[in-house]
């Protein structure tokens, strides 16, 4: 063979040998095509089909290079990205042989199932994006080998366990987010070794323990985001020198300590400070306001004290700023001076520093903020002087809340320049005059307080113009007139509409039906007279109407029986006639159902609300009968009893009379109240001794259920078959007549859900012929607070009132409180509120009474309303207010003190009278040193055990979430017991603290204002 022949072989062998390198190669190319073309057909099959399937494009004919959300090289899949496109179903494991996927982002879909570990097969991934979807189970364990990830964001799913800790063999990540998640356990040390992290994000999840401080070590880190956990401990040191940080969130935790005072100089490139809803203590670190370039800072609900420190007009990027509910401090009339220097800060759009200890008058310069500010809180603290007209100048202003402080003057007609404004609050305050007519311009608000203050005037029509207003308060005024048609014409009003407690008179006007979607109506506590409209009917969405204590007349509109939805009824106090219509036996929501003291007659029906009397009042209304065996539909011969029942009643025309001349009638002395007339308004159910002797076995001692300060209480059972509470006085006590009277005229004109029931009472004389006097109240099966408290009563399962029961009781309390101090028409103080004088009913509803060293209010004294008589009352040692015993009139800051005192026992279990507490230490001083970083030492060990298994509506509440809850109500316990009386808090803010508190615990989600419904 020649040298040509051998080269020429050659040169065809290699072309031979090209080909069939070529041929398998193009083989493998075209089955890895088809490989990926596979894994995505099975990846859509497990897709939900819709009507607009947005994989409509993904043809098995076509190339899936050509398919929606499908991208790929020359010949493999790199890119999965099917992002909000509402896809509905799991995630094939398949997924796991697209072996050349760089990015995989299905977010914001509606996908359930796991995460498969397949997924982990995608070894050269470097996006994976499946945030806010539904997606539950673990992390997959072998999630280290996805070694080229930059971004792994699986946040808003469903997704359980630990946090993995091969996680830090991921050395190229740069975002890790696993928020809004359901992850528990620690945060895992090792991921201060993925040195290449710049966000860090792991907020609202159950995760506990410590902040590990090898997350230091993180210096490329720029966003930390440890937010709604339930992590311990202080704040290690060493994060403070993260020098990269531009976002730091280590909101609602259980953390504590001072935040360092440098951390401003420590941290320079920060932009974002949120630390709410901890447990920090100290002051705000002054060098936070040097941070120049800072858009946030968020120090809200801690225990931070002091003044806000000087600087803050060094913040010209600042667009938040909220260190509301601390204790910060400021006195004087400058007190608010601060406000001043944020008006450098142009971008300013939400300010709050509201539930704080501030004092000081608004000054003019507020209306020289920022021209974006959208929210401002400045409610609960202690302002006063007036609102500055330049307030009308913040045109961007969504949100203005001056509720509870003590500003007078007048509302500035400038605030209806406030054409953004959506909420407008000035409830609790001392404001005058009328209503300007300028809020009608605001065409965008959609709720408005103004209830308790002292305004006066008619509700001025110009209220017709708010038609996005959903929820209208003007409680607690002065108001006078009419009700304008033009207020009632207002489709958007279906939240609350409220004007209770003024003196508004004339007609309830037609117009009242045209609010077709309101859920509460409170018209209760005024002048208003005529029929109760028909046109109610159209009210369908009506869950709460209240009437009471008018002077309505005619009929009750059949046409109730209509609104389906109707849960609370109120017609009391008022002049209604006629028989009760049997349509109101068809409203199956109806739970309660107030009809007394009116003229009604005829027989109470028996369907409906009517088979459980205990939910229905009709007393003080001589003319009606009832059924007997209302229940038994083959019961044709039932016969009418009569229902004379009054409440609060003070002295029965029976009283004995002539107590000076008793040596003349020593045999049937009878002893009358003075003044009888302005106590017996309504005939009532008449009882003699005999009667109370009969009913209590002749008061025999198995029957006795208690001791009071001036006499027993038995439990006995009338004729008509009623079982109650008989309270007899002991007339060997000094001052029983006076308590007598205390109680009948306390009792006399109140009327309150927790309030125990006065039937009616006894003056007669004994067997012995020795005066016997008795009250008659309701009877409430589950006994004595103070029973529950010292674990003699338990529950059925044998557990006593865990952290949701007794934050109720305490709201219960603090609500008929309130309203004997703020919303009778003479105040009431009690005088004698403890355990003992609490009583609970079947469902843990707790109820006041004993008001046997009540005193009614008759005279303002400064900010203190105190009665007029110079006579001391005493009460029950350890709730008595230290000032009592300087000889200081009782007052309603009297009140507030026992009701703080009987707030710490509630929830620590020890009685201020406890054998441990020696020497100078009293109840309040002892939680006082241990509040609040040693508050487990406390709190009742029942209550600590409770913690463990809480669930409401089936969700399981996090025992670190109700310590946070714990800490805020002995705060408020604690506010309540200062010992000077202006330092304690009044009754009505404890009340709207503690609902807060139910409302963070039941929800966990923070909230600024409560609302009365």
């Amino acid at each position: 063979m020649s040298f040509f022949s051998y080269l020429s072989h050659l040169y065809l062998l290699a072309l031979l040998v090209f080909f069939k390198c070529m041929f398998p190669f193009a083989d493998s190319a075209t089955l890895s095509i088809e490989t990926d073309k596979e894994a995505l057909i099975l990846f859509k099959s497990q897709i939900s089909q819709q009507s607009l399937n947005p994989l409509s494009s993904w043809d098995q004919n076509s190339s899936p290079c050509n398919w929606t959300g499908v991208s790929c090289n020359s010949h493999r899949v790199v890119g999965l990205n099917l992002p909000s496109l509402g896809l509905d179903g799991s995630i094939s494991p398949h997924i796991g042989n697209l072996s050349f996927l760089r990015s995989l982002q299905l977010q914001n879909n509606k996908l359930t199932g796991t995460l498969p570990y397949q997924i982990c097969n995608l070894f050269r991934l470097r996006i994976l994006n499946i945030s806010s979807n539904s997606l539950q189970g673990l992390i997959p364990s072998n999630m280290s080998r996805l070694a080229e990830l930059r971004v792994l964001d699986l946040s808003m799913n469903k997704i359980t366990g630990k946090i993995p800790e091969e996680l830090s063999f991921l050395t190229k990540l740069q975002v890790l987010n696993f928020g809004r998640n359901l992850f528990s356990g620690g945060i895992p040390s090792s991921i201060g070794n993925i040195s290449s992290l710049e966000d860090l994000i792991v907020g609202t999840n159950t995760l506990s323990g410590p902040i590990p401080s090898d997350l230091s070590r993180l210096q490329n880190l720029k966003v930390l985001d440890l937010t709604i956990n339930n992590l311990t401990g202080t704040v290690p040191s060493t994060i403070y020198n993260m020098s990269s940080l531009v976002y730091l969130a280590l909101a609602s935790n259980q953390l504590w300590g001072k935040i360092p005072f440098d951390v401003g100089e420590k941290l320079p490139n920060l932009l974002g400070f949120n630390f709410c809803f901890n447990k920090f203590t100290g002051t705000i670190p002054g060098s936070l306001h040097n941070l120049t370039n800072i858009q946030i800072i968020r120090m809200a609900y801690n225990l931070l004290e002091g003044t806000v420190p000087p600087g803050l007009g060094n913040l010209p990027f600042l667009e938040m700023y909220n260190i509301g509910f601390n204790k910060i401090v400021s006195s004087g009339d400058n007190g608010l001076g601060f406000i001043t220097s944020l008006t450098n800060s142009t971008r300013l759009k939400f300010l709050a520093f509201d539930g704080n200890l501030l004092q000081g008058i608004i000054p003019e310069s507020i209306g020289n903020l920022s021209k974006v500010l959208q929210k401002l809180y400045m409610g609960g603290n202690n302002f006063y002087g007036t609102i500055p007209a330049s307030i009308g100048n913040l045109s961007s202003l969504t949100l203005l809340n001056l509720s509870y402080n003590a500003i007078t003057g007048e509302i500035p007609v400038e605030i209806g320049k406030l054409e953004n404004l959506q909420m407008l609050g000035l409830a609790g305050n001392r404001i005058f005059g009328r209503i300007p007519d300028s809020l009608g311009n605001l065409q965008k608000l959609n709720k408005i307080d103004l209830s308790g203050n002292e305004l006066v005037g008619g509700i001025s029509t110009a209220f017709g113009n708010l038609h996005s207003v959903l929820s209208l308060d003007l409680s607690n005024n002065k108001l006078n007139g009419s009700i304008p048609k033009e207020v009632l014409n207002l489709p958007s009003l279906t939240t609350i509409f409220n004007l209770s407690n003024n003196f508004l008179s004339g007609n309830l006007p037609q117009e009242i039906g045209s609010l077709e979607s309101i859920v509460a109506i409170d018209l209760s506590n005024n002048r208003l007279s005529g029929n109760i409209p028909n046109m109610i009917k159209n009210c369908k969405s009506l869950e709460e109407l209240y009437i009471a204590r008018n002077t309505f007349s005619g009929p009750i509109p059949g046409t109730l029986g209509e609104v389906k939805g109707l849960g609370t009824l109120d017609l009391s106090y008022n002049n209604l006639s006629g028989f009760i219509p049997p349509d109101l036996q068809k409203l199956q929501a109806l739970e309660s159902l107030n009809l007394a003291f009116n003229n009604l007659e005829g027989i109470v029906p028996c369907g409906g609300v009517f088979t459980n009397l205990s939910r229905v009042q009709l007393e003080g209304n001589p003319k009606l009968s009832l059924k007997i065996g209302c229940g038994n539909a083959q019961d044709h011969r039932r016969k009418p009893v009569k229902v004379y029942v009054s409440v609060g009643v003070a002295v029965m025309a029976t009283l004995v009379v002539f107590f000076s001349i008793g040596s003349l009638f020593y045999m049937k002395r009878r002893r009358k109240i003075p003044d009888s007339s302005n106590f017996i308004k309504e005939q009532h159910q008449m009882v003699s001794y005999h009667n109370l002797r009969q009913a209590t076995g002749n008061f025999n001692e198995e029957n006795l259920i208690g001791n009071g300060s001036f006499g027993s209480v038995y439990k006995g059972c009338l004729g008509d078959g009623s079982v109650v509470a008989i309270k007899v006085l002991d007339i060997k006590q000094i001052g029983f007549q006076k308590s007598f009277l205390a109680e009948c005229e306390a009792l006399r004109n109140v009327r309150h859900r927790n309030l125990v029931k006065l039937i009616t009472s006894c003056s007669s004389v004994d067997l012995k012929n020795k005066e016997f006097l008795a009250l008659v109240y309701e009877f409430l099966g589950n006994g004595s607070l103070d029973d529950w408290v010292k674990g003699k009563r338990k529950k059925g399962n044998g557990e006593g009132l865990n952290l949701v029961q007794r934050l109720n009781v305490a709201i219960d309390v603090a609500s008929v409180m309130d309203y004997l101090h703020h919303d009778c028409e003479v105040p009431v103080v009690h005088c004698d509120l403890k355990p003992s004088n609490i009583l609970l009913d079947e469902d843990l509803t707790a109820k006041v009474g004993d008001f046997g060293l009540a005193r009614l209010l008759i005279e303002k004294v400064g900010d203190q309303t105190s009665i007029s008589s110079t006579h001391v009352l005493k009460g029950s040692v350890g709730y008595i207010p230290p000032e009592y015993g300087l000889g200081v009139k009782p007052s309603t800051a009297g009140d507030t003190y026992s009701f703080g005192v009987l707030l710490l026992e509630l929830f620590t279990g020890k009685s201020p009278t406890d054998d441990t507490l020696m020497g100078e230490q009293n109840l309040v001083g002892w939680v006082q040193s241990a509040f609040p970083s040693r508050l487990l030492q406390v709190l009742d060990p029942e209550l600590l055990l409770l913690m463990d298994n809480l669930f409401h509506d089936g969700r399981n509440i996090n025992p670190e979430v109700q310590q946070e809850c714990v800490i805020t109500i002995l705060g408020i316990g604690l506010s309540c017991t200062m010992n000077s009386p202006d330092s304690r808090i009044s009754i009505r803010y404890a009340l709207h603290k503690l609902k807060a508190a139910r409302n963070n615990l039941l929800n966990h989600v923070p909230t600024h204002q409560a609302s009365k419904y």
